[in-house]
């Protein structure tokens, strides 16, 4: 994981003076997850650069539990992309090596905290979750010129396609303090993921840092979102002491993270269809014991509830953070006893097999494949069609060509920013029937939502029997 910052004017080697590290020396630094480096591959009067090269130590971070999985449960396995990509390991080591010049003091040049230089910083690997548009749409409006290099999946295998991965350089006439301030926030949003649990302390550190450019940045509320992992209650609290809008109060109730992605399809009510139907379905099946794959907070879990005729609920999703919401929701600590007995909440990963998703009659995927990158829908399948092998299997994903017909949503662009792909309804079905063909399903094809005669309808939905 590096990072690189350049000045060019002279002397350029001030550089080293305002990061408060010798040019002339490598210096290594000890941190929880590994180790950091500080270097200088050139240092003339002309040209200045100063590397910070982080060595995480994957294994000691799953051995040793420094810190909480995660998002995804990226540090639960030894093999993961945490020590090659800039993410908040290296915001951490910016606040923690870099902290004077994160905090604007120079002892030994005072006088060149407030000036602007040009400067450019160059981050090998960066990734960007939301593609080059929303990088370029973080980082322009503060003035930068990026440049972003894309890189495939894995260059032996182009039909893979792109990965979300980047390197990038940003070019400006800053002060240093302010080039690393927007790194050590915007970093973190851009990998939309933290390797610690985020808590009140990171709304005062993103309103400290944010001060004088965050109030009038056009992604604000998706910086702040990001930045604060989607958790509701510190989003509307920190979007609320930016605007000082009293609309926005942090007590009041607020929209999760769930309808914030359905927020383009709002118009159509089409969340509460799919629940509804999907529900219906799996009443219509007769299962008695139910998983809910991918539940998020647990919307559907609280609309099954509402029947007996499900005895057994359970709800699995990669993030802790949407089970800790849906335990919430559905009040599950204060519910009869009896009530809780039918729910069962566990985190796991759809692309990886699970004994405990075994024996169950039904299995719901409510918008949740299209969240996985295609290469893994490989492993997906196996998980649910021949591991978990349930009677019935309900799945519902967007129909792409019905995008045409949300006036908010741009041409070419998804109706969510973290969606890996979105289908047609030929796409759709040729996926299906491949599917019930390999590991001996039936499958029939149903709309969710009002069918428009040549678009199909909003939402596309695949019920595979046995």
């Amino acid at each position: 994981m590096l990072l690189t910052i350049t000045n060019t004017k002279s002397p350029a080697t001030d550089l080293g003076y305002l990061l408060h590290k010798n040019p002339s020396r490598v210096q290594s630094f000890e941190l929880s997850f590994g180790k950091a480096h500080v270097f200088y591959p050139e240092a003339t009067a002309n040209r200045c650069t100063a590397a910070l090269l982080l060595d995480v130590d994957p294994v000691g971070l799953v051995r040793t539990r420094r810190g909480p999985a995660g998002e995804g449960g990226m540090l639960d396995q030894y093999v993961n992309d945490r020590p090659y990509v800039a993410s908040s390991f290296m915001s951490v080591a910016i606040a923690r090596i870099f902290n004077s010049a994160l905090a604007g003091t120079s002892k030994g040049r005072p006088e060149l905290v407030n000036t602007p230089l040009p400067l450019s910083a160059r981050v090998v690997v960066l990734p960007c979750r939301g593609g080059e548009a929303f990088l370029r749409r973080l980082f322009e409006p503060l003035g930068y010129q990026v440049k972003a290099e894309h890189h495939p999946l894995d260059e032996k295998f182009p039909e893979w396609g792109e990965s979300s991965y980047y390197t990038v350089e940003i070019t400006k006439q800053v002060t240093l303090q302010d080039l690393l301030t927007h790194l050590y926030v915007l970093i973190p949003v851009l990998d939309a993921d933290k390797h610690y649990w985020v808590g009140k302390d990171e709304v005062e550190k993103l309103l400290r840092h944010g001060e004088g450019w965050l109030q009038a940045h056009p992604e604000r509320e998706a910086i702040v979102n990001r930045y604060l992992r989607g958790f509701r209650k510190l989003t509307r609290e920190a979007l609320a002491r930016l605007t000082e809008d009293e609309s926005l109060d942090p007590d009041a109730e607020q929209e999760t993270k769930e309808e914030q992605e359905q927020a383009i399809e709002a118009p159509l009510r089409l969340h509460d269809l799919r629940l509804g139907q999907v529900a219906a379905e799996l009443k219509a099946s007769g299962a008695k014991r139910v998983l809910d794959l991918g539940c998020g907070e647990g919307k559907l879990i609280r609309e099954l509830l509402k029947d007996r005729q499900f005895d057994e609920i359970l709800g699995m999703d990669v993030s802790y953070r949407s089970l800790q919401i849906a335990a919430e929701r559905l009040h599950f600590d204060s519910l009869p006893p009896k009530q809780k007995e039918r729910i069962k909440l566990i985190q796991g990963s759809l692309t990886y097999r699970d004994k405990r998703l075994t024996g169950f009659d039904a299995a719901a995927v409510v918008e949740v494949i299209e969240h996985l990158d295609e290469p893994r829908l490989a492993a997906f399948e196996r998980v649910l069609f021949e591991f978990a092998r349930p009677q019935t299997a309900v799945l519902t994903t967007p129909n792409a060509e019905y995008n045409a017909k949300f006036e908010t949503l741009p041409a070419g662009q998804f109706r969510h920013r973290d969606h890996r792909f979105e289908w047609t309804r030929e796409q759709f079905e040729n996926w299906g029937n491949g599917i019930a063909k390999k590991f001996g399903y039936a499958v029939e094809f149903k709309p969710v939502g009002d069918e428009d005669r040549k678009l199909g309808a909003p939402t596309q939905m695949g019920v595979f029997r046995l």
